[in-house]
């Protein structure tokens, strides 16, 4: 290594852009986990998930090999970036950067420990941090003790801002546009692939229009058509669609790394009566479900519940996954909030605040009538006086058969 490259330099290149929230809801956020901090002793936290970065800073790095990290102690928060993105971490973060260079292995891990200290209690993620990762941490930081602070960062993250609500909301309202626009697009002999393209491009053109100030990256679309419809994230295909196919719907529209859906079963041509039956089943029993959404109810009880109601129709057999989960800063490539979805070992009671989808959904194995998977997804913003269903697009046989 040269003497004369830095392993770390700041690179203040441009204004700061506008990012998705206000000033101070990123200093409040700071201020709770300064307080979780408190509480558990750490004097200083290395965030380095995607969704705990971007929630605390309003960054959304790309990693592509490169770690990342914001380092919060009493006093500051400054992210730790790579200098392969130039100044836009600064541009588009709260606060101040720390840019690391390639010029020698572990420079990364070198500016942590300038802003962290070494020998200090430190809280980490536990559920992020890789083995490799954490080797490198303690030889260069050598921490006095680590203290797992995700998940008091993902009960952060759980209860939603009015502003996060309303960014949530208008992300409801855009993939609805995308349903619509790919209910446009089926027909006979068309790809999966054209119908999520219609999709995606009517979102992000609503998501410009309605954003401006944002950066656009990594809306897409899962539609799915007959035995491609037996999972919930199957990938887009190039199969044309045929007359008789059972059809799955989802838009996946991403505002600054806020993740909604929209997702609907549908018809190609005039349904069997076995499918009919199922599909309607499925309608009533998510209907069913989005009455149970309110505070004070728990989770592992909306799952019996809705169990119960599956077993009395002969249809929990083909029951494939929980009935909902938490949204917010969030993706289908980074970031959960495990402790807010609709499973059976999941004790979280419902609080004003939060955000959470009603989505059951029932694949039928191929050999049997009615086969394929069958879903349907709404969201809703729970309040001090109940709940908000935000997803407007219709459900149900009556608007999703489509003419062959």
């Amino acid at each position: 290594m040269r003497s004369d490259r830095p392993a770390f330099y700041r690179f203040h290149n441009g204004l700061k852009a506008a990012l998705p929230f206000a000033p101070g809801e990123y200093a409040h956020r700071l201020m709770a986990l300064r307080s979780a901090m408190d509480h558990c002793g750490a004097e200083a936290v290395l965030l380095s998930s995607v969704q705990n970065v971007a929630y605390y800073c309003g960054f959304l790095y790309c990693a592509f090999g490169r770690p990342y990290g914001l380092v919060v102690t009493a006093r500051d928060a400054v992210l730790v970036a790579a200098g392969i993105d130039g100044g836009q971490p600064w541009r588009r973060s709260f606060g101040d950067v720390l840019t690391y260079t390639d010029w020698a292995r572990g420079n990364f891990w070198r500016a942590v420990a300038h802003l962290a200290g070494t020998g200090r209690t430190l809280g980490v993620e536990a559920d992020h941090l890789t083995c490799a990762a954490a080797a490198e941490m303690r030889a260069v930081l050598s921490p006095a003790c680590e203290i797992d602070i995700a998940p008091a960062t993902m009960q952060h993250r759980m209860r939603k801002s009015p502003a996060e609500m309303e960014l949530i909301r208008a992300g409801a309202a855009v993939a609805d546009l995308g349903g619509h626009a790919m209910r446009e697009a089926v027909r006979a002999g068309v790809r999966e692939l054209d119908v999520a393209m219609a999709g995606r491009e009517a979102m992000e053109a609503e998501i410009a229009r309605r954003f401006p100030d944002a950066e656009y990256r990594d809306t897409w679309v899962w539609f799915q058509s007959g035995s491609n419809t037996d999972g919930a994230h199957n990938p887009v295909t190039s199969r044309r669609l045929r007359a008789g196919d059972l059809l799955s719907l989802n838009a996946f529209p991403m505002i600054s790394g806020y993740y909604t859906a929209l997702e609907r079963t549908m018809f190609l041509g005039m349904p069997d009566a076995e499918t009919r039956r199922i599909w309607q089943a499925n309608v009533e029993g998510h209907e069913y479900g989005l009455s149970l959404l309110k505070p004070g109810a728990r989770c592992r009880d909306i799952v019996d519940a809705l169990n119960a109601f599956y077993a009395e129709r002969g249809l929990l057999e083909f029951r494939s996954f929980g009935y909902g989960h938490s949204f917010g800063l969030l993706s289908h490539y980074y970031g959960r909030e495990a402790a807010l979805e609709l499973r059976e070992d999941v004790e979280t009671v419902l609080e004003p605040g939060m955000v959470i989808s009603m989505e059951p959904m029932l694949t039928v194995p191929l050999g049997r009538p009615g086969a394929g998977g069958y879903r349907e997804h709404d969201i809703v913003l729970l309040t001090e006086s109940g709940a908000e269903n935000v997803t407007g697009y219709p459900c149900g046989p009556g608007f999703n058969v489509i003419p062959a």
